[in-house]
Formats: structure tokens, C-alpha cells, sequence
């Protein structure tokens, strides 16, 4: 895997990153930091990633369980610490997911499995933050 980043130029500090699989996206910074907001931070695709990479996987075990899902999100919510290195220090994953019959169990196991297993980038964020989650269903 394999990805560039290039700054966009003197004048502000927004990056163009574009990936491996022909995506691209901008981020900057704040306008204290010098930026223009133009994008969102890099430390917010941190997160963004994060939520994807779980996310994605809460689909694909129930999905192979074959439980009747229908709708997923996760909601991040983050702290970082005060000094540098301003790394993350605690991450709680809140899950609303939908769909028939969907026991909590399933659900949870689902969670768990992505956390403990599956997901490299909350598996990675774990070494300097405390994860916590939780979930509420919703029956569609």
C-alpha cells in the first residue's frame, strides 16, 4: 500500500493526498495553524479511517452471519493529549446499527471481533488510547 502527499503550496497549508487506488483528498489546517480549512485535518482522517475500518467490518461479519442488516454508522469521539506528541488517549465508538431481528449479541461479537482482530487501525490506535464502545439497535 502506498500513498503521496504533496503540499499544495506556500500560501496556506492544505495537502492533496492521493492514494494507491486512484483517490484523492485534500486536507489543511486550521487557520491558527496557518491553514485555510480547506479540508479536514489529518488527524481527523485518522479517525475518519478508523471509523471506516470498523464500520466496514461490523458489516461484513454480520453480513456473513447472515443476520438481516440494513443500515450501519459509527460515531467517533476523541481526545488527544495536551502536549506533543498530540497523540489520541481515548477513543469511544458509538455504533447505531439496523436492521430485522438483530440479536445484541451479534452485534456485540461483531464489535468485539473488529477491536480485538480485524480493524489494524484501532488495533494500532489501542497502543496509546483507551477504546471503549457502545451500541444501540435499530429495528428497521
Amino acid at each position: 500500500m502506498e500513498c503521496k502527499v504533496q503540499w499544495l503550496g506556500n500560501d496556506g497549508m492544505a495537502f492533496l493526498a492521493e492514494t494507491a487506488s486512484n483517490h484523492a483528498v485534500v486536507m489543511d489546517g486550521a487557520p491558527e495553524g496557518g491553514g485555510r480549512n480547506l479540508g479536514p485535518r489529518p488527524m481527523e482522517m485518522v479517525l475518519v479511517g478508523t471509523g471506516g475500518c470498523t464500520a466496514y467490518d461490523v458489516v461484513l461479519i454480520l453480513k456473513k452471519g447472515r443476520h438481516a442488516i440494513s443500515g450501519c454508522s459509527v460515531k467517533l469521539q476523541a481526545e488527544r493529549a495536551d502536549a506533543e506528541p498530540k497523540v489520541f488517549t481515548k477513543i469511544n465508538f458509538h455504533f447505531t446499527v439496523s436492521g430485522k431481528n438483530l440479536s445484541p449479541a451479534a452485534v456485540e461479537r461483531a464489535i468485539q471481533l473488529s477491536h480485538d482482530k480485524y480493524c489494524s487501525a484501532s488495533i494500532m490506535l489501542a497502543k496509546t488510547a483507551a477504546i471503549t464502545h457502545s451500541f444501540e439497535i435499530v429495528e428497521a
